[in-house]
């Protein structure tokens, strides 16, 4: 075994980069363990717990490139991986400002912007850091994208009341996903532009919403994130209601629609209040209970549009499942599509075991990773607690694969529910590494004389770069059936368990 430490002072790269290329190198062959990352708190731990001692000096804007390889040549050939896709994919700390020199601040590129003045800023330091960030970018009167997650709430609310007073917009903090003028930020699918402006409190749920609206032939004008506790409590709808003036305004958006994880009901009332006044029509995919779900949220968008709804599509494998009951787990990369899952299958399953429970008294206890599941379970491995030190799902399958594994041990498990989203900055062929584990999950159950199913749910548009069509078949052509509907992947899954959806 070989092991290399590199320590790259002030060489800073953002997350998605730096989960990307991590990936990339632990499937080099002869790879036993790779990270690429900055050298924050929590990174220094992981490194510590790869057997790895960073100098003292470490700081998060130094990258550090860990590699635990079986020989030499495999290390060579990390070592090369890790920085030919560097210099592919990463783009440096410092901030273009047009034929001049770097700037490495916000605030420094945009009063050395020349030509076309700089619209938005894009944060995605370490969530420690974006703060300081983001307050440059308002002090500088732009709106600002905070991808970063891990941002501490009282932050995120002084941030956001700043905005206010200046009518600016904050989007975040961990802002998955967002479109301006077509222009995608983070996990965004690829959709035509068009009369429909989202205001959104989730990421997955957005790019559900846009990806079923675009396969409608409707457009996309705009797409606000504004970070999945904006509509709580504490925060209170600062950006969404601000979000809403902005579309409200805007020539090119003629119908809004309002996306959100479950939302405070007090704060809710009052963004439906504020919708009712602005003049423009407003429709709300609110998750929860006695809300409709996201494939009726986009009908209803897609119609007062103006256009035509047409039913999602979907993939049959060749040897279509029939159904013999069990509990139902789903593994999720959305944290939207997942509570939307359980919805619909709690109302016909009873109690949903989760990481991210509808209920407190839903709450999974233990090890998410390996732990046997009790009854009918669903875990969001996008949840921050899941993702720290480690890609997002999106980008990276390999945990949902593993756990496919653990669940197909289990007699007790029926049918297997997941997510699958396309766009950029996600994997670039997720079914590369759904489909065998889908083979080999349905395999296993077979050798021990029992049926496991297993459904997809898929996100994606025509013109994402994954190629949605192809997608599809390799996951049924792997035995899953395949819905472009999140909401009719869990009725599917239901059935199967034995529900009556």
């Amino acid at each position: 075994m070989t092991r290399h430490l590199d320590v790259r002072p002030g060489a800073y790269h953002d997350s998605v980069t730096l989960m990307q290329v991590s990936r990339t190198v632990n499937d080099e062959p002869g790879v036993n363990a790779a990270l690429v990352a900055m050298a924050t708190e929590l990174n220094l731990d992981l490194l510590a717990g790869m057997g790895f001692h960073a100098p003292e000096s470490a700081g998060p804007n130094d990258l550090l490139v860990a590699l635990d390889a079986a020989d030499d040549d495999a290390l060579s050939r990390a070592q090369a991986r890790v920085d030919a896709a560097l210099t592919e994919r990463a783009r440096p700390a410092a901030v273009s400002s047009g034929n001049g020199p770097a700037a490495h601040t916000i605030g420094t590129a945009a009063r050395n912007a020349s030509g076309t003045p700089p619209t938005v800023a894009f944060v995605s330091t370490p969530g420690t850091s974006a703060f300081v960030d983001a307050v440059d970018a308002l002090d500088h009167e732009l709106p600002v994208i905070v991808f970063s997650d891990n941002v501490p709430l009282e932050q995120e609310i002084r941030l956001k009341q700043l905005a206010s007073q200046r009518d600016l917009l904050v989007m975040g903090p961990d802002c998955g996903t967002a479109v301006i003028g077509g222009v995608g930020f983070g996990f965004a699918n690829v959709v035509r532009p068009g009369p429909v402006g989202l205001v959104a409190a989730s990421g997955t749920g957005a790019q559900h919403v846009m990806s079923l609206v675009d396969a409608a032939g409707v457009g996309i004008s705009h797409c606000l994130g504004v970070g999945g506790r904006d509509l709580s409590d504490a925060v209170g709808g600062i950006s969404t209601i601000t979000a809403l003036d902005m579309l409200a305004a805007d020539d090119t958006t003629e119908v809004i629609a309002v996306v959100s994880k479950p939302p405070d009901p007090e704060v809710a009332k009052r963004v439906r209040a504020h919708a009712d006044a602005l003049g423009k029509p407003v429709l709300f995919a609110l998750m929860g209970e006695d809300q409709p779900d996201l494939t009726m949220a986009a009908r209803s968008v897609v119609e007062a549009a103006g256009a035509e709804w047409t039913e999602p599509g979907s993939w049959t494998p060749s040897a279509p499942e029939t159904g013999t009951g069990g509990y139902l787990r789903g593994l999720f990369a959305g944290g939207t599509l997942c509570d939307e899952a359980m919805v619909i299958a709690s109302s016909a399953l009873g109690p949903i075991r989760s990481n991210i429970p509808l209920r407190p008294e839903w709450a999974i206890d233990g090890d998410l990773h390996t732990g046997r599941l009790d009854g009918h379970a669903m875990i969001d491995f996008g949840d921050d607690e899941l993702t720290r030190g480690r890609p997002h799902p999106m980008i990276d399958g390999s945990l949902r694969a593993e756990r496919m594994v653990v669940e197909a041990a289990d007699p007790a498990c029926g049918v297997i529910l997941l997510d699958v989203i396309l766009g950029h900055a996600a994997h670039p062929d997720p079914a590369s590494e759904l489909a065998p584990a889908i083979i080999d999950a349905r395999n296993r159950a077979r050798a021990d004389g029992r049926q496991l199913d297993v459904v997809v749910s898929l996100t994606g548009t025509s013109d994402d770069p994954q190629d949605l069509n192809g997608q599809g078949s390799r996951l049924a052509e792997a035995g899953a059936s395949v819905y472009l509907s999140n909401a009719a992947a869990a009725r599917a899954a239901v059935e199967l368990a034995g529900g009556q959806p």
